[in-house]
Parts: structure tokens; C-alpha cells; sequence
């Protein structure tokens, strides 16, 4: 009998000795190289996917953006407002993208169309404003958008979505406040939009749902030079 237990206990040991040196599985293969889409202008840049980084409430507003253009439109063409909406063209038509979304890294000039409005009837519908400063620039992390002059200067990074748009996730800098420079932190300020060009040289951020005023932001950007 003690002959017996020995043996069980003899088998045992071996089997968890060689448990214990069995070949670990082999490591996960490395992830593939950023390719097209995946950085900025073609430098090799790689941003993670906007998904992971959006807000609930900023994605609702991405998702929601046909509403935005709807309703936006109906006010703008029954309310009063100010400036010329007729002279605005491919701006205001939610159809006009073109390929060939991301804009050329420099200075441009850049002016805010609001349309819609958040106290229903009785705001204005429209708000046409002129032309104030605007930037796009190639950092280490993609291209970003800066509104540079105005009270209102938005800025973000702008991600790669496809041929037609790119999406903005961004913040809103405010008066005389420095420049908005991150996202996720005040919910009162960040702001997701998307990024069309309407064309040749004329592109255009389109923020549904804003925080304040309207139901749809345009801001319209052609090369200052």
C-alpha cells in the first residue's frame, strides 16, 4: 500500500513538473504599420481611432448631424437673421462634400455661419459673420484646426475618417482666454465636428449641436493667400 501511495505521488510530481515547464504561448504578432488614413498629410503620424476617444454626449451630437442640418436649414429659411444666407452656395448644402477631406497645413482665412436656433422661434435663424483668422498644422499627433481671432476660437485635432470627412474633437477657447489645447475636460466646451472640402481651394467644419445659439455651426476656410 505504501508502495502504491509512493508511486501516485511520484506520478503526480512529474505531471505538475512538466505543467510547469510547458512552452508558454507565443507573444501577439506586432500591429500592422500605419498606412493611408491612418496618419497625418503622409508624415507617418498615427492617431488612435476617434471612437476611443469621443464623449458620449459628443458622439449622440456626431451621430445626430443630419437632424442638426434639418432643422438648422428649416429655421434658417423661415426666421430672420443676419447677413446674406443666399450668398453662401455649396456652404449650406449638407450634400456638397467632395473628396479629398484634409486641408493643406497653413494660414487661413475663416469665417462662422450660424444656423438655427436653440430658442426656437424666436431667435434668429441665421447669423452670417465675417472673416476672421484660422490655421491648420501638422504635429506630432495629426493635423489640428485653430480659429486664432474671434471671441469664439474653437481648436482640435482633426482624425481621419474617410475620403469625405475627417472628424474634429476639439474645445472651445472663449473672449481672452488662451487657447482651448485639450478635449474631455470640460464638458461645457469640447465640441466634435466634421471636416468636408466643398471645393477646390474651400473647405468647411460643420459642429451640429453646439453648446450655445444654434443647432448648426459652419465655419467656412479658404487659403488666406
Amino acid at each position: 500500500m505504501r508502495s502504491f501511495v509512493r508511486l501516485a505521488l511520484s506520478i503526480s510530481a512529474v505531471a505538475v513538473l512538466a505543467a510547469c515547464t510547458t512552452t508558454p504561448p507565443p507573444p501577439p504578432p506586432p500591429p500592422p504599420p500605419a498606412g493611408p488614413g491612418t496618419g497625418g498629410a503622409g508624415t507617418g503620424a498615427t492617431l488612435m481611432d476617434w471612437r476611443g476617444v469621443i464623449t458620449s454626449g459628443d458622439r449622440d451630437r456626431y451621430v445626430r448631424r443630419d437632424a442638426a442640418w434639418s432643422l438648422a436649414l428649416q429655421q434658417a429659411r423661415r426666421q430672420k437673421g443676419s447677413g446674406d444666407l443666399n450668398s453662401l452656395g455649396d456652404l449650406i448644402d449638407p450634400g456638397a462634400a467632395r473628396p479629398g477631406a484634409a486641408p493643406r497645413p497653413g494660414n487661413y482665412r475663416c469665417r462662422t455661419v450660424k444656423l438655427g436656433s436653440q430658442g426656437g422661434e424666436t431667435g434668429l435663424g441665421y447669423v452670417v459673420y465675417g472673416w476672421f483668422g484660422c490655421r491648420i498644422e501638422q504635429t506630432p499627433r495629426g493635423l489640428k484646426f485653430t480659429k486664432t481671432t474671434g471671441s469664439q476660437r474653437p481648436s482640435g485635432l482633426l482624425f481621419p475618417e474617410n475620403d469625405r470627412h475627417m472628424v474634429l474633437l476639439g474645445s472651445m477657447a472663449l473672449a481672452q482666454e488662451p487657447p482651448a489645447n485639450s478635449y474631455g475636460q470640460n464638458p461645457d466646451r469640447d465640441l466634435v465636428a466634421v471636416m468636408e472640402r466643398i471645393d477646390d481651394a474651400r473647405w468647411r467644419l460643420v459642429i451640429p449641436w453646439p453648446q450655445n445659439e444654434s443647432n448648426l455651426d459652419l465655419i467656412e476656410l479658404i487659403p488666406a493667400n
